[in-house]
């Protein structure tokens, strides 16, 4: 089974589907689709369609990944707006939650669910958001704009074979993540502790460091959609049900969050005196 550095695509389907269009360019590609099958049958996510089910296409998952991005996108905006700022940290703490039950009960993503995690992330970003931009004008629509360029960017990427999502590509990505993930935690434990790794810019202070960490974070998840993608081909050609998309949405969903906070991050620093 391929994996994904973004958790909630862990357990995404590897098998072919029923010729429907997907994201890759490649058509044609098989694997064990009867394995994932089977999962479902041993009551773990989701299988293949079965009857009265319409299977999983990429119409499905565009649709439904713009309406959570969306409502995202209007939610923030209204939190930013507002000045209800406060907001941010009850809402992120929601949707943090929110994300480990739908990663780990994956049937229950339906758009109920789905959109609510989206809905308080974007109240979670709008909060963060409109206090930076508070105090670096215009710094809110700069990382939004950034976040959607780097998405259409490795969309054309994926979808061009310029990079190819291979074997050692996954295992190169997964390694980059764990190794940014440990860093981020020595950095946050040492910030505690009174030692300021320069890995974050912390009391104001930012040095190339920082500034270089906050950009190979970027990439790092810039070029985790790539696995996105190819496992959200995974599904499609699976022939997993039409309301997986939900799944697949939510999983883009917590890739884009990430991304966005750090553009943010990034743009803040070259924006400090």
């Amino acid at each position: 089974m391929r994996t994904s550095s973004n958790p909630a695509f862990r357990n995404l389907p590897t098998g072919q589907g029923g010729g429907y269009a997907t994201f890759d360019r490649q058509g044609g590609k098989t694997g064990a689709g009867a394995a994932y099958a089977d999962q479902r049958a041993a009551g773990v996510g989701y299988g293949r369609a079965g009857a009265g089910e319409r299977p999983l296409t990429v119409d499905d998952v565009v649709q439904k990944t713009a309406i959570t991005a969306a409502v995202a996108v209007v939610a923030g905006t209204l939190t930013a707006i507002s000045g209800l700022y406060g907001l941010a940290l009850p809402a992120f703490l929601v949707g943090f939650v929110l994300s480990l039950v739908l990663i780990f009960k994956q049937d229950w993503a339906k758009a109920p669910l789905v959109l609510l995690y989206s809905l308080c992330m974007g109240v979670a970003l709008g909060g963060i958001a409109g206090f930076l931009n508070n105090l670096y004008p215009g710094i809110a629509f700069q990382a939004l704009i950034g976040t959607a360029g780097v998405f259409v960017g490795m969309l054309v990427v994926y979808k061009t074979g310029a990079v190819r999502v291979t074997p050692r590509f996954r295992k190169f990505m997964m390694g980059a993540l764990i190794g940014v993930v440990v860093l981020m935690i020595a950095n946050l434990v040492g910030y505690l502790f009174g030692v300021n790794l320069g890995l974050r810019g912390a009391d104001g202070e930012v040095g190339w460091l920082a500034i270089g960490f906050s950009i190979i974070v970027i990439g790092v998840a810039a070029f985790s959609l790539l696995l996105d993608f190819d496992m959200a081909d995974e599904a499609v050609r699976a022939g997993v049900p039409a309301s997986f998309s939900w799944y697949i949405a939510f999983g883009l969903m917590v890739t884009l969050v990430w991304l966005y906070i750090e553009i943010l991050r990034l743009l803040s620093y070259f924006r400090q005196d």
